[in-house]
């Protein structure tokens, strides 16, 4: 089987994790991210939440920079566009979108699943599409009542010690989301689970993506 290998030939390795919520990065690719830090030293993270309260800034912003605590190169916006609205408020967001597109260009993309069943998430997961075209995604899933996962074709094999870290961190800072039924650790290691079966991986876990072009 084929690795890929984010080889930059020197240069830092530009990643944009991109989430319409707080916690949707780190559920959706919390892991991935841990052992994209580890694996590469020359590496720098922008990390971009699209909408939050009061309450789920502060949580969002610790938790971000408890994730990007290794990265010497890291940016962390927690934005404040309205949740559940995104697509009434489109322009707004492609505005953003296109400004952004003028001072980042990053090598790897993360943002949600296009067939997301959350209209924020599809979102910005079109608005990510749109704005760059000559990037390399990884579109993540967010496990939620909607029953909306499919079948991902791109998996990051996770040790013990970066699902452990992940689900740590994101149980840990998201204090306000303890009320839900499927915020825990078991939630989030059982998606690990299945697609760590799916993959084949050594130590059982696997986050996974749908990537729509991959050039290699």
């Amino acid at each position: 089987m084929l690795h890929i290998n984010f080889d930059n030939k020197g240069a830092a390795l530009k990643i944009l994790c991109l989430g319409a919520h707080a916690d949707d990065i780190e559920i959706g690719c919390g892991g991935t991210i841990l052992k994209l830090i580890e694996t590469y030293s020359n590496i720098e993270i922008k990390w971009i939440v699209f909408s939050s309260g009061e309450v789920r800034k502060i949580e969002a912003l610790q938790c971000a920079n408890q994730f990007l605590d290794k990265v010497e190169k890291s940016d962390v916006d927690i934005l404040s566009f309205k949740d559940g609205f995104f697509p009434y408020i489109g322009e707004e967001i492609k505005n953003y979108f296109d400004q952004l597109k003028l001072n980042y260009s990053p090598d790897l993309i993360f943002t949600h699943y296009k067939y997301d069943y959350h209209q924020d998430h599809r979102l910005i997961s079109e608005l990510t599409w749109n704005t760059f075209r000559d990037h390399l995604i990884l579109e993540y899933e967010v496990l939620k009542y909607d029953g909306d996962l499919g079948q991902p074709n791109f998996f990051v094999h996770l040790s013990k010690k970066y699902v452990g870290n992940k689900i740590k961190l994101v149980t840990e800072n998201f204090v306000s989301q303890k009320n839900k039924t499927w915020f825990d650790e078991d939630t989030f290691k059982s998606l690990l689970i299945i697609r760590g079966v799916e993959s084949n991986a050594p130590e059982k876990f696997a986050e996974a993506f749908y990537v729509r072009k991959l050039i290699i």
